[in-house]
């Protein structure tokens, strides 16, 4: 049995594209042809071949992180086109590496993270306009003022350099040719350079005065809606790849979920430190945000007591619970690595709930927060981040990544470390004494279980 196996295998190795193979047959049986399908190893793949092979959310999730850096100006759709790989070839000459097309782990990591603290720096969210329901991307930092009446609603900056405009009206028998034409050439002076218009919608970009503009339309039997967004030439650099985001994620009449993050799971699995011989547990905010019951695996229930909205931690406190190992939240280093600390999702490891640790490199992005590349894998979040000489050196949090794209695409994950000095400065303003004294962060980690409607 093991010669004829191998002779097989050595036989399939050697047939090309197309070529029939014949197996040995079975006494009293007719020798059976099978068509053998070659498989292109992944060194001979090009990067369309690559990029064909993702997930649509992948697709997505690049198509939008290459927009938010200015390498990617078409539109988010997960296709795979040239623009697409000439965009990542692009992104890499100017990271100083290798133009393959096809970006590596690192390369992923390190483009995530920049797309990311561009949409931070933007105020990048998803809202759902009062007087239509349409849902826009908003760069809230840029635009932070809004008014609304009933034919719309307006975001603007303080100055007026940056203006997004939602209008809707009523208009017979309208057809995106129409509408385009009548865009085109309202208010008086536009200087159109860029027109598409298709059966759904159309798209205008040109001049108006001295801004910038941009307009998306739409209709649904004789309901118009139409995101018009205007800003100065010299704002050109930032706002030029938001509204590409803009422009992908305007969805004029929603039908599904809200786009943006995915609703938070039923029963959903994080975990906690244990800080204080007292039952004080740190834990991620977003895990343990509208639960009707929270649990701290081996121990009971939970009450919140207290939360960091802008670093995404949480204070949980568990009664009467002995035998605690609180962590020692000092001494440690935060380099360019570190170990990750936690208890991964039940549905990772067969229904168990072993401690694990795994290994994440850091890239600063703020003075209290690092990117975490890659990500600890489900129910790490709000782990314990240890560096070299096992010492704490901050948390690690997942936090679903906002995504350009249409509402049923779904968000890729990110991670961040927060300091183990925004840590202790949370737990003082909170008056949880950190007395935490042990080294072993495998034996302060416990599991925390949040169980919403």
């Amino acid at each position: 049995m093991r010669s004829m196996l191998a002779a097989t295998l050595m036989l399939a190795s050697a047939t090309g594209a197309g070529a029939q193979m014949t197996t040995p047959p079975i006494p009293g049986t007719k020798p059976k042809v099978v068509q053998t399908v070659p498989i292109k190893p992944p060194a001979l793949q090009t990067p369309s071949e690559t990029a064909d092979a993702m997930a649509q959310a992948e697709r997505l999730a690049l198509q939008s992180d290459l927009a938010w850096v200015g390498q990617y100006n078409g539109a988010i759709t997960g296709d795979v086109s040239s623009r697409m790989v000439d965009a990542i070839k692009e992104y890499q000459k100017a990271k100083g590496g290798k133009p393959t097309g096809v970006l590596n782990p690192q390369e992923r990591a390190a483009l995530a993270e920049t797309a990311r603290r561009k949409q931070d720096g933007v105020g990048w969210k998803i809202v759902t306009e009062m007087t239509s329901g349409a849902r826009l991307g908003i760069p809230s930092k840029l635009v932070p003022n809004q008014a609304t009446d009933a034919n719309g609603s307006k975001w603007s900056s303080p100055t007026g350099t940056v203006q997004v405009l939602l209008n809707r009206r009523k208009e017979a028998n309208p057809t995106t040719a129409k509408l385009a034409e009548t865009e085109k050439k309202e208010p008086a002076g536009r200087k159109v350079d860029y027109t598409v218009v298709k059966p759904d919608f159309f798209v205008l970009s040109g001049l108006q005065g001295l801004k910038k503009f941009y307009v998306r339309g739409t209709f649904k039997g004789d309901e118009v809606r139409i995101m018009t967004i205007l800003y100065d030439q010299a704002m050109e650099n930032t706002v030029e790849p938001v509204v590409i985001a803009m422009s992908s994620a305007f969805n004029a009449f929603p039908s599904g979920p809200q786009a943006g993050p995915p609703p938070r799971k039923t029963v959903e699995y994080g975990t906690g430190i244990v800080v204080s011989d007292g039952g004080a547990i740190l834990a991620d905010r977003l895990v343990t945000d509208a639960c009707l019951a929270i649990t701290i695996g081996g121990y009971g229930s939970a009450d919140r007591l207290a939360e960091d909205k802008d670093h995404d931690l949480a204070l949980l406190h568990i009664y009467g619970a002995r035998g605690l190992k609180p962590l020692s939240l000092t001494g440690g280093v935060a380099k360019t690595s570190v170990d990750v600390v936690g208890i991964a999702d039940p549905q990772s490891q067969g229904g168990a709930a072993g401690v694990s640790s795994v290994k994440g490199a850091l890239t600063p992005v703020t003075s209290s927060d690092s990117a975490l590349s890659p990500p600890p894998a489900v129910g790490f979040s709000g782990g314990a981040a240890i560096d070299g000489e096992g010492k704490f050196v901050g948390v690690a949090l997942l936090k679903p990544a906002m995504v350009a794209g249409p509402a049923t695409s779904m968000p890729a994950s990110q991670a961040v470390m927060v300091s183990a000095e925004t840590v202790r400065d949370f737990l003082k303003a909170n008056a949880v004494p950190a007395n935490g004294t042990s080294t072993d962060a495998k034996a302060a980690v416990v599991r925390v279980i949040c169980v919403r409607k």
